[in-house]
């Protein structure tokens, strides 16, 4: 499956500073340790509703992992799946009464335009779940001919007993997990499981859905041995950093890398589990079963700058669930006219230490609030000194940083 076009990303002066991103497994912040290529693997979107602000935030601040890395000196090896056969598509496409890999197609190129123009990164494999049925099969067949996997009527699950190291990277206890699977697509309470927060592998077929002829049967992957199989098969085990939104904390991430232990036996799928927080609208996560979403498309259509919305969406702290309130983008429309003020200026104050002080803020977590409050310093100097003062080549500069390190172009 193509991606979408990338976005040329300027070289800016001397090395950034290490990466150091806050784990989920580890409860703290610790650095990244890439070799020459840095790995990354986020999970992508389930194509049945357009781009939300929730997903963008997600794919910004992977994005900036991104640009991080590559400012540090490394390459990135960076694959993303999309989920486009699962029941949310089915559900939603049998009520519209469309085809269902129709519905996928034109939601999955509405995502390519959104992610194009927020100037997100693409990834360098970008894999459909259909595409990679093939795979997942295999995959499944060895958990269940070395033990680690067990039929239920025409399905196939996954036992939690096999995963040793089961709830180390959620760190959440057993009550919370129940609760949360059964929230988000699992079947806690389904009769004939060896233990409730047994995860689904395998959906034999059953009327009404798609289905593929394999040797496990007929029928389609379950969600979260998807992501293991198209991870570890495109970077291996103990890549740098697992990413999504914090609602794949559990189940998904914590099945994902039980799954990919128990294909491998070794630890850790991941070397960081890194979520992005929530965002919200009126007080509850924007989510499309709500129906609360605010959309990139409809922002686009209505005139609204894409980079606009990015630096209203970096500002905030990534990992933090935040709201997104009506005074938000107007903030984050007239921080970007003051920044293309300044950086049209024939002069302006010198920019090396905000290069330094934009680095230094980025590597520690992502902190991207400090690092606009140091460019709205630096434009406000600029803009309040006379216009023949200070340096030609520092406008150039800032508007080089703000777009290599934030994606925004100035």
């Amino acid at each position: 499956m193509d991606a979408w076009p990338a976005c040329a990303v300027p070289d800016l002066p001397g090395r950034g500073e290490p990466l150091r991103l806050f784990d989920t497994a580890a409860q703290a912040v610790r650095a990244t340790a890439p070799g020459g290529t840095a790995t990354l693997y986020v999970c992508g979107i389930t194509p049945y509703d357009a781009t939300h602000l929730g997903h963008a935030g997600t794919y910004l601040a992977f994005d900036l992992v991104q640009r991080m890395w590559r400012d540090a000196g490394h390459e990135v090896h960076y694959v993303q799946n999309v989920t486009d056969v699962d029941d949310p598509l089915l559900d939603r496409a049998a009520r519209t009464g469309e085809n269902w890999m129709s519905l996928a197609e034109r939601e999955i190129q509405l995502f390519r335009d959104d992610m194009t123009a927020l100037r997100v990164l693409p990834p360098d494999e970008y894999v459909g779940v259909v595409e990679a049925v093939p795979e997942i099969t295999e995959s499944i067949e060895r958990l269940l001919e070395e033990g680690n996997a067990y039929r239920l009527d025409d399905d196939v699950y996954f036992p939690v007993s096999a995963a040793p190291g089961f709830g180390t990277e959620s760190n959440y206890d057993r009550d919370t997990m129940l609760a949360l699977f059964g929230e988000r697509g699992g079947d806690p309470d389904r009769p004939g499981k060896q233990d409730s927060l047994d995860s689904l592998l395998w959906r034999g077929r059953r009327p009404g859905e798609p289905y593929w002829d394999t040797g496990i049967g007929a029928g389609r992957p379950g969600w979260h041995i998807e992501c293991s199989v198209i991870a570890l098969n495109r970077l291996g085990m103990d890549f740098d950093v697992q990413g999504g939104g914090s609602d794949l904390i559990f189940p998904h991430h914590e099945h994902s890398a039980a799954h990919a232990e128990a294909l491998t036996g070794t630890t850790p799928f991941a070397g960081h589990y890194v979520h992005a927080g929530m965002i919200g609208l009126d007080g509850e996560k924007m989510s499309k079963s709500r129906g609360n979403l605010v959309l990139v498309s409809k922002l686009r259509a209505a005139g609204v700058d894409p980079m606009a919305v990015r630096l209203a969406l970096l500002d905030g702290h990534y990992r933090a669930d935040r709201e997104w309130t009506g005074g938000r983008l107007p903030a984050a429309e007239a921080r970007l006219h003051r920044w293309r003020a300044a950086a049209a200026l024939p002069a302006a104050p010198t920019s090396d230490k905000l290069l330094a002080e934009v680095r230094r803020s980025l590597a520690d977590d992502l902190d991207t609030p400090s690092a606009l409050a140091a460019i709205d310093r630096w434009a406000a100097g600029a803009l309040d000194a006379p216009a023949t003062e200070g340096d030609p080549a520092a406008p150039g500069a800032v508007a080089k940083l703000v777009d290599g390190l934030l994606g925004v172009a100035l």
